[in-house]
């Protein structure tokens, strides 16, 4: 029997704050030591009361906005209550029935849009680390702002469940309000699966996988748990509600615990915060100060830069800033694809790319064909070494001896030299008789006695004449 599969995700968000949600130590605790970064607050000691971060909630505004969504001018916090040793107070301080954004939709590369419930601020539990007969916790990451993105289970394939989480990864990192440090765990995907025949009107029972970290990994987690619960369903057999965990190691999604229902956290309004009441003058500034996002990058450059090189370069914003100060995209855009994107400390090179002018300089010298495809490929990746950054490109290119030859008169007088080269008697006398496949030898010679200085599509044309 085939059977339809329906994805919902759920998206923890780290927001990009100094200091945590109630409380005020570091929320950047990369490389730091654990339970280096608590404090009373997280830590839940009797009499500490909670103090809203004023940021976070500006930066949950302006992700509404990535995310096309309604920002709601009143909403509220409530405690979600369980039990697990990396949650000290017994509950976790979330918003559950007036969530800070509203209704929205991301669109995938293909157009496929795929609804957003909602999403609401909370703050993030701490970390277990398990070994093999025993787990230790840092609270570090307690307290640490959140805001969880939730999905309508709109997605039916693993391709899709991944393009969903990288455009999510994509908007809320353009938009400034994470770091987007998926090994870090800054961004973190729940995914829930459930399989139902095809045509049903019903879906089946959802099992979820949690903290995924990469979109590789949900990929991986979708496509083996459409042939885990397959099985399942072809031997007649009902699918359980739980939650598991996913192993990169072994491919494989394991049972943890069994999922629970929203009766089982026993929401309750916080006590201890007040409502929160935004202006739309609050929003309309937080939101005006959004950067350009992937959706307008892809207006922008419709029809200018094929979709595959876009969508390849959209993973990285600061190409795409760079791009829209440039002359000619396309040919830009394909330098850093093909060059910039190949070489192995690319990732370094992000952080000092080279001026709109010289960018727009080189482009102009390669269209001029002062340069050939190579060289100019050469003083590109000249462009970021630091020792070059105060040169333009012609000097580059000079230094590098890559300027071609285009003066005609100087291109004739070395043509009619290799013409007259008895070396070349026999091609030039096969090109006469109709075979002119040897044109490439020809302008070879042309290339080798020029050292390479001459611009080949010049000297192929000035050889079509003379042997005409």
């Amino acid at each position: 029997m085939k059977y339809e599969i329906t994805i919902g995700i759920e998206c923890h968000v780290q927001l990009k704050t100094k200091t945590k949600l109630f409380s005020e130590v570091d929320n950047d605790a990369r490389g730091k030591e654990p339970n280096s970064c608590v404090s009373p607050v997280d830590y839940a000691l009797p009499g500490m009361l909670p103090r809203l971060n004023e940021e976070a909630v500006k930066l949950a505004v302006r992700a509404g906005y990535a995310l096309n969504s309604e920002i709601n001018l009143y909403s509220r916090f409530d405690r979600k209550h369980y039990f697990y040793p990396d949650l000290p107070k017994g509950y976790q301080i979330s918003q559950f029935y007036h969530p800070i954004i509203g209704a929205g939709y991301i669109e995938l590369p293909d157009g496929t849009k795929v609804r957003i419930e909602h999403a609401h601020m909370e703050e993030d539990a701490g970390k277990l680390t398990h070994f093999s007969d025993y787990s230790l916790v840092d609270l570090n990451r307690a307290g640490t702002p959140l805001i969880e993105i939730v999905s309508q289970p709109d997605i039916h394939s693993a391709a899709h469940a991944r393009d969903y989480c990288k455009e999510l990864w994509r908007a809320m990192t353009y938009a400034g309000v994470t770091y987007g440090d998926l090994y870090n765990g800054n961004m973190r995907f729940d995914v829930n699966i459930s399989l139902a025949p095809e045509g049903a009107t019903e879906l089946g029972r959802r099992a979820e996988i949690k903290n995924l970290n990469s979109f590789r990994s949900v990929e991986r987690a979708v496509e083996y748990e459409y042939e885990r619960q397959s099985k399942i369903l072809d031997r007649g057999e009902t699918v359980k509600q739980e939650t598991r965990g996913w192993s990169d190691e072994t491919g494989k999604t394991t049972a943890q615990r069994s999922k629970e229902e929203a009766q089982d956290y026993r929401y309750m309004p916080e006590p201890d915060l007040p409502p929160l009441r935004l202006t739309p003058d609050f929003v309309k500034a937080e939101q005006a100060k959004v950067p350009l996002l992937p959706r307008d990058y892809r207006k922008m450059f419709k029809g200018k830069i094929p979709d595959d090189i876009l969508e390849l370069l959209l993973d990285y914003s600061p190409l795409m800033e760079k791009l829209s100060e440039v002359k000619e995209p396309k040919r830009i855009a394909n330098w850093f694809a093909s060059v910039l994107l190949a070489e192995e400390k690319s990732y370094e090179m992000l952080n000092d790319l080279p001026s709109a002018k010289q960018l727009n300089d080189l482009a102009e010298m390669t269209e001029k064909q002062e340069l050939s495809s190579t060289g100019a490929k050469e003083v590109f990746l000249r462009l970021f070494d630091p020792q070059m950054r105060t040169k333009d490109a012609k000097s580059i290119a000079k230094e590098l001896n890559l300027l071609q030859e285009n003066d005609t008169a100087a291109l004739e007088k070395i043509v009619d030299a290799v013409l007259s080269d008895p070396a070349c008697a026999k091609a030039v006398s096969d090109y006469k008789s109709g075979q002119e496949k040897v044109l490439g030898f020809l302008v070879g010679q042309v290339m080798k006695a020029s050292k390479g200085k001459a611009n080949p599509g010049a000297a192929g044309q000035i050889l079509k004449n003379k042997l005409k």
